[in-house]
């Protein structure tokens, strides 16, 4: 529709219309024979609010969303179209690796793939918008919601945010394949104390804006359809009603001029904040803040009529909200095709056809990080004798904690896969242990329950997997965290793997060393247990529907695990938060150089985690040698070329991630000792040697100085390139004065 047809329509619209756009609801609120009743009723949802609401939340079916959408249409007075709006975090019913996994990838474009598949089944079955992506910065791995993060580093998390939206939405989100994308959660959220989910985020403004707000931002100038506002408060205040936040950050500053939604119930919660005094003020605040949709607290629809009457709030507020929700409507294209891309047909087509789970399985692939592989256990030779144990052997639940969408039924199984692609080999199956004991609780999904087991076959199943190991040559021990234990709400004060577990790898270890692990895990654990007795780690993550599949073909070898950790394993969880762009301190530890006690340091544990961010094996070796710069002085306007050569100095073809970290040496504020400007993915026959080159510029050296403002400054940088982010050796370049 035009602009101006459209506004013509948005000007004929009641303001009582208008400020029903603002309101979400639920699919089952269009049924035949819902009765307004419970909490709705307790908000004062009326009849007629479900008449008028602008969106909805948590319906999926093409079949299903067409006769809502149908039936809305026939009642609304001007008939405008509803906007269906869903989780889908990593794939919708073909489910692709969590996205702290594909962080693991360091292939943003192979990301932007995946999110084009999940939009284009999604699209399929009648959706519009997804709320993805989460761009939190992450450095607490306590925090359940790292799953949906990209990580701990700023640069990787912007890049992946942008590649996201991209994905999703593709040129024009108007098209019959696409989805409108949700960046997350404005602002901070990553940051919460404790770890502890719906937690107060305290940091100051120059690490807000230096760290946290980047990702933000290139989703923003990806075009993202929409923002959704956190839970948490900045500045001591809520982020649904912080209006220097949202008008000032996100609206003036990134120039945001889409649809802003809350999360679940989060204006409502406001006043539990102690940032408003009723729900009717909470809702004023947040119309304020300019927050066009209230998710499900129902505060909009219960208060605006009254603010509205005593003036409290203008007209001109409900309009600008309301504008902004009819614009995406028309951007989304419903005005000319209100079911928009819904068709069963191409649905049960596209819905985990072969070239989406060969994408999903590539993505797993490609996800997978190899931790340790002492005397080169991996790949698993064909002439030992092989035990398979494990609750994940055969384990279909392993989608991830937000995958609601995804059905079990429809996961490859490390067992499925084997028995297809190992059918040559010597291998015996035994489970070991459940997933989880009896006395551990879950919260998750209301329709989900775990198979329990008594205490009897608990020990058979143990002294079956023993037997197995005794036999074997080699175990592979597939174990790790249940896929409910990581995502929202989920927060942990111990981050292990479950005892139940734990006990099993020790039993075994004690009749068979060669163990390698395949560990599944939506966060980074605490894993000094494997690290100690396991020759290999195999981090695999929360896999998605192919990842039995994808973790066999690692197994075996035919292909090379290539994934960088994008967020440190901590070495305990005391470390916490842990990252490797930490600021130096006035007396940094050096271990091993430190001639002085009163230094940075604990005094029963080592300041660096157990696996810092960018690390990762494969199966053969690299040397990285000859790091050069082009020239050691930049001038304004000018670049340095750094360039070093890798080999491959292994017996078989694999994949290295060189990785360009920059460190500011002197700065009118404290700059972290490394931070990552680039990498570039480098696949190399056995014996073959290339040169990488990396270009830096002035713009790589920018960041808010002492004085607010956003820029570089003349000085010395040092510059490396290497494998992880605990490279060493660096060359020093000059920027001069402009």
């Amino acid at each position: 529709m035009e602009i101006g047809e459209l506004k013509k329509l948005f000007d004929d619209m009641t303001i009582e219309e208008k400020a029903g756009q603002l309101f979400q609801t639920v699919g089952a609120m269009y049924d035949d024979e819902v009765v307004i009743s419970g909490p709705m009723q307790e908000m004062g949802i009326t009849e007629k609010d479900i008449q008028l609401a602008g969106t909805v939340l948590g319906t999926m079916g093409a079949e299903k969303i067409k006769r809502i959408q149908k039936k809305y249409m026939e009642a609304h007075p001007h008939h405008i179209p509803l906007v269906f709006m869903l989780d889908i975090i990593n794939g919708y019913k073909t489910v692709y690796p969590i996205p702290l996994a594909q962080g693991a990838t360091f292939q943003p474009d192979l990301v932007k793939e995946c999110a084009a598949m999940a939009a284009k089944e999604g699209a399929a079955d009648g959706l519009h918008i997804t709320f993805s992506p989460m761009v939190d910065l992450v450095r607490d791995a306590r925090w359940g919601r790292v799953m949906e993060s990209t990580g701990e580093d700023v640069y990787l998390n912007g890049l992946y945010a942008r590649a996201m939206v991209e994905g999703y939405q593709g040129a024009d989100i108007s098209g019959g394949e696409k989805l409108g994308a949700c960046v997350k959660h404005f602002a901070g959220y990553g940051g919460a104390e404790a770890g502890r989910d719906y937690n107060t985020v305290e940091v100051s403004e120059r690490t807000f804006r230096d760290f946290y707000l980047p990702a933000y931002k290139e989703a923003v100038e990806a075009g993202s359809a929409l923002v959704m506002t956190s839970f948490n408060t900045i500045n001591g205040i809520p982020a649904s009603v912080n209006k220097w936040l949202m008008r000032d950050i996100l609206r003036e500053e990134m120039g945001f001029d889409g649809v802003l939604i809350s999360d679940f119930g989060a204006i409502g919660e406001c006043v539990n904040h102690g940032a408003a005094e009723d729900r009717a003020d909470a809702t004023k605040k947040a119309l304020e803040a300019g927050v066009d949709i209230d998710m499900m607290s129902g505060t909009y629809p219960e208060n605006i009529p009254a603010l509205l009457k005593d003036k409290s709030i203008s007209v001109e507020l409900i309009e600008e909200c309301a504008w902004r929700i009819m614009k995406l409507k028309n951007d989304l294209g419903l005005f000319e095709n209100p079911y928009k891309g819904a068709d069963e047909i191409k649905a049960k087509a596209c819905i985990l056809s072969e070239a989406h789970r060969e994408l999903a399985q590539k993505t797993a692939e490609n996800s997978f990080v190899l931790l340790k592989n002492k005397d080169n256990i991996l790949p698993l030779d064909k002439k030992k004798k092989i035990a398979m144990i494990g609750p994940y052997i055969d384990r279909r639940y392993m989608l991830g904690g937000w995958s609601f969408t995804g059905n079990p039924e429809d996961v490859i199984t490390i067992k499925n896969a084997a028995e297809e692609k190992l059918a040559d080999y010597e291998i015996v199956y035994a489970q070991g242990c459940p997933i989880l004991s009896e006395d551990v609780k879950l919260e998750g999904f209301a329709n989900y329950t775990e198979e329990k087991f008594s205490q009897e076959d608990c020990e058979k199943m143990k002294e079956e997997a023993l037997r197995a190991a005794k036999e074997a040559d080699v175990v592979v021990l597939a174990i790790g965290e249940h896929f409910l234990q990581s995502g929202e709400a989920t927060s942990k004060g111990i981050i292990e793997i479950p005892k139940i577990q734990q006990e099993l790898f020790e039993a075994l270890s004690e009749v068979n060393s060669e163990i390698a692990v395949v560990l599944f895990n939506g966060r980074p654990l605490d894993i000094r247990i494997l690290e100690e007795r396991a020759k290999a780690i195999l981090e695999v993550w929360m896999p998605g529907t192919m990842g039995g599949a994808a973790i066999v073909e690692v197994l075996r070898g035919a292909v090379s695990p290539a994934g960088k950790l994008p967020m440190s394993f901590r070495y305990c969880v005391s470390q916490v938060p842990v990252h490797y762009d930490e600021f130096p301190t006035g007396r940094r530890h050096h271990p091993g150089k430190d001639k002085d006690r009163y230094v940075s340091k604990y005094l029963d544990m080592p300041n660096k985690p157990l696996y810092s961010f960018g690390y990762g094996l494969t199966y053969t070796q690299f040397e990285i040698s000859d790091l050069e710069l082009s020239k050691t002085v930049m001038k304004p306007g000018e670049s340095v070329t750094v360039s070093v050569k890798v080999k491959n100095t292994g017996d078989r073809e694999g994949t290295e991630t060189l990785q360009l970290y920059i460190h500011d040496i002197a700065g009118s504020v404290v700059r972290p000792v490394k931070q990552l400007k680039g990498f570039e993915r480098v696949i190399l026959n056995a014996g073959e040697e290339k040169e990488v080159c990396f270009t830096v510029d002035e713009k790589m050296l920018r960041f808010l100085r002492a004085d607010n403002t956003f820029g570089s400054e003349p000085g010395k940088f040092e510059v490396f390139i290497g494998n992880s982010s605990e490279v060493e050796e660096c060359k020093v370049f000059e920027l001069l004065k402009g």
